[in-house]
């Protein structure tokens, strides 16, 4: 049986784990400007040292935020470095602003780029090599825990298979409980009904327990909790929520009490600082590119048909509520009511001139404005008609999901072809299909990669009208 002093010494392990990687990234911090300006062949002197102690108090205050200390076992190491990334690049960022306005403590744009690759590599490195050297002392009986999942939802099941392929977690699998044996799962061990879980926990021959039950077997969870509550074990519930149409799974503490978010946005925190960055960055650039031809579409406008240059439509942003979104006139109507008509093929409303910037995308070139104010992203669900969100949030179940995020210019919608006319449910559930893949996997990366693709795929599309 296990003993308390074991136990023990699995929770220090643990926590050594944690004091390794806050020392690391220290020292890498520290020693990795002393490096790069060694290499330019400068003095290092006390703007250094200040300079590396704002950093630091930053990236841990950052650190804090993020909860990026926290026990990573269980987690893949993409995860872990994504957020070591983030939180680097903004304590750069913060400092070097800071820093800006004392031009005394200006060490130079090179340098603090030089730094910031150099630190980047030597992190990835370093956590990596821990990983590797926990999964050693793992596998030398160090800091292990005996597992088994009792119940055989899916979710369950895949927890318990990526425990089995990732043995340096420390993770000894001892099988499934369940009431009935298991029937189409392979590579899983059956090890017994309920009564064999408990006899086998009272007995230490398990550490952690999670439990992979259907809400419908409320009674029979509370039975084998109840129970499991004479044992040591630390029991783990898993909600039977993924048969809902999740935005973002996990788990969040507000006064005390557990909860299990099932629509929330992940631009929370410092993925939203992020976000912004990004779209302030993107649409200044893309603007200041784009002025002369912002001037001359305008004028072709002004020149070639009466009224407005720019069509100010109200559409729903995030959350919901109302914006004004700017795009170039390519009507001859301006439909901003309960009742808009999406337009077709050789649709006589469309001028043409009109015609040609809505298959070239060009009409919506103002909504850069929209970005750098702050009511839509340059990467995002594509924002539609009040008229139409009112007819399809009662016709699409999770509709209104694709709100929880600002509107975009474009999405993973448009580079996958879903532009334009919506003639059809089927094209529209389609759509917010897509919408909603985005934001469950929302990441810089994916941002940056649909910018990308949407120089190829985006801009031109036969189903634009």
């Amino acid at each position: 049986m296990k003993t308390p002093h074991h136990r023990k010494r699995s929770n220090i392990n643990a926590s050594l784990i944690s004091m390794v990687q806050r020392f690391s990234d220290i020292s890498i911090i520290f020693f990795s400007l002393y490096v790069v300006i060694f290499f330019n062949k400068l003095p290092f002197n006390y703007k250094h040292v200040l300079t590396a102690l704002v950093v630091l108090g930053a990236f841990q205050m950052i650190g804090g935020i993020t909860d990026f200390y926290r026990s990573w076992r269980g987690i893949k190491i993409s995860a872990e470095l994504i957020l070591i990334s983030k939180n680097w690049t903004l304590s750069l960022v913060v400092t070097l602003g800071l820093i800006t306005l004392l031009s005394d403590f200006y060490l130079g744009f090179n340098i603090f780029v030089q730094w910031y690759f150099v630190v980047l590599a030597g992190i990835f490195l370093c956590r990596t090599g821990i990983r590797v050297g926990s999964g050693l002392l793992r596998k030398m009986g160090y800091n292990i825990r005996r597992i088994a999942i009792v119940g055989t939802m899916p979710a369950g099941i895949n927890l318990i298979k990526s425990f089995i392929d990732e043995p340096w977690m420390g993770f000894v699998v001892t099988g499934i409980y369940d009431d009935k044996p298991l029937e189409g799962v392979t590579g899983i061990n059956y090890a017994g009904d309920f009564d064999q879980l408990i006899e086998d926990a009272r007995g230490g021959k398990l550490d952690r327990i999670y439990i992979a039950m259907s809400m419908k077997d409320e009674l029979k969870i509370k039975n084998i909790v109840r129970k499991l509550t004479d044992t040591t074990c630390s029991v783990l519930l898993i909600p039977d929520v993924f048969t809902f149409n999740i935005l973002q799974s996990r788990t969040e503490e507000i006064n005390g009490i557990p909860v299990v978010p099932l629509f929330d946005t992940p631009l929370n925190g410092i993925n939203m600082v992020f976000k912004r960055i990004e779209d302030i960055a993107v649409s200044s650039i893309i603007l200041l590119l784009i002025s002369i031809p912002l001037i001359i579409i305008a004028c072709a406008i002004k020149l070639t048909s009466p009224g407005p240059v720019i069509f100010r439509q109200i559409r729903y942003g995030m959350d919901g509520k109302p914006i004004i979104v700017w795009k170039f006139r390519s009507m001859t109507v301006m439909e901003n009511g309960a009742s808009v008509i999406q337009a077709k093929q050789n649709d006589p409303r469309v001028t043409k001139l009109g015609k040609f910037l809505r298959n070239t995308s060009l009409d919506e070139l103002p909504q850069f404005f929209n970005v750098l104010f702050g009511q839509m992203s340059v990467v995002g669900p594509r924002p539609h008609a009040v008229a139409h969100n009112e007819q399809y949030r009662s016709l699409i179940e999770g509709y209104m999901l694709r709100h929880k995020v600002k509107p975009g210019i474009t999405g993973l919608a448009q580079i996958n072809g879903f532009r334009g006319e919506t003639d059809t449910l089927d094209k529209m559930q389609k759509r917010v299909d897509f919408d909603l893949i985005y934001i469950r996997g929302w990441s810089i990366w994916l941002d940056i990669e649909i910018i990308f693709l949407t120089f190829f795929k985006g801009f031109i599309s036969k189903s634009a009208y």
